[in-house]
């Protein structure tokens, strides 16, 4: 009997809900070919030695062991990658916040959207190019020769070739170009807010801009803080061709070398994919940890 009455609900929630279940078949058709398969062939390649041109040989966990005991560039590449995420992922996070707010009380705040937007749809490469004219080391760069002109310095500064100063212009260039998607998402985030909590607010005695911020946006904003969040830290974690762009494959004394940088040296240059892909696992596994803690910091119970 009870077997019966099984097969009778199981028939009737499959009526009710298949067609449903084949509207979402295609993305999760897509989902699986294009994310879950390549993580998991990642994953069993790393285990591997493979070369792409003889099949891949199971070494166990002998490419973790030389990432983390023999591979001192890579212990750089995760300290610069560090530095990066820990200066580009907050400032660009609370510049975003910050700009969005005050644009969105400006009455042409279309422009000034335009503006902040526009520079997240370009390719890292292009705005390097730009960026590079401005730090060029020599006389004629756009910042030495201002520099020069002032008298507050007297040689140009090396800002792509000194070691020292490097990373410093990658980090800059970075965190402006990665204000644009959570800028936009935030600036969408307040402008959804109903007017209605602003005016109860005020009327239990809400007092000033700081104070709406504290107590109305950024409480309701949990949900577009937690992504752009994750977003900071996967551009962060990412960070690529920005610092190639300025300081070249590989940079001087690895000075700008991330993550992703060593990742591509194994992976397109030495073509050891069992090395890459355990490379790629790390980045991988640390991108999911901080997702987690970041989930923590902006869980809602709303």
């Amino acid at each position: 009997m009870k077997n019966n009455n099984l097969r009778v609900y199981r028939s009737n929630w499959f009526q009710r809900n298949y067609k449903g279940y084949l509207f979402i078949l295609p993305f999760f058709a897509l989902f699986f070919l294009f994310t879950i398969l390549p993580v998991a062939t990642s994953i069993y390649q790393s285990f591997t030695s493979y070369n792409m041109l003889q099949p891949a040989k199971f070494v166990g966990l002998d490419n973790y062991k030389n990432l983390f005991l023999n591979d001192d560039v890579f212990m750089l590449s995760i300290k610069n990658t560090a530095q990066l995420a820990v200066i580009v992922g907050p400032l660009s996070f609370v510049l975003s916040f910050v700009m969005a707010w005050i644009i969105s009380t400006l009455k042409f705040r279309s422009v000034f959207s335009l503006a902040f937007y526009v520079p997240s749809i370009t390719s890292g490469v292009a705005m390097s190019v730009v960026w590079m004219y401005i730090f060029a080391p020599d006389r004629y760069g756009l910042l030495n020769n201002m520099l020069l002109k002032t008298g507050i310095i007297t040689d140009p500064i090396l800002w792509t070739m000194d070691t020292d100063k490097i990373l410093g212009v990658v980090i800059f260039i970075s965190a402006w170009m990665s204000m644009g998607t959570g800028f936009l998402t935030f600036l969408a985030g307040i402008r959804s807010i109903p007017p209605e909590y602003l005016e109860a607010a005020r009327i239990d005695g809400l007092n000033g801009k700081l104070q709406e911020f504290r107590y109305i946006v950024f409480p309701v904003m949990k949900p577009q803080c937690l992504f752009a969040s994750i977003n900071s830290i996967v551009a962060s974690l990412g960070a690529y061709d920005i610092a190639v762009a300025v300081a070249g494959m590989p940079s001087p004394e690895y000075c700008a070398h991330t993550i992703v940088a060593h990742l591509f040296d194994y992976a397109f240059t030495r073509f050891d994919m069992g090395y890459a892909s355990a490379i790629a696992t790390f980045l991988f596994v640390l991108s999911y940890l901080l997702g987690i803690v970041v989930r923590k910091m902006f869980a809602s119970d709303d």
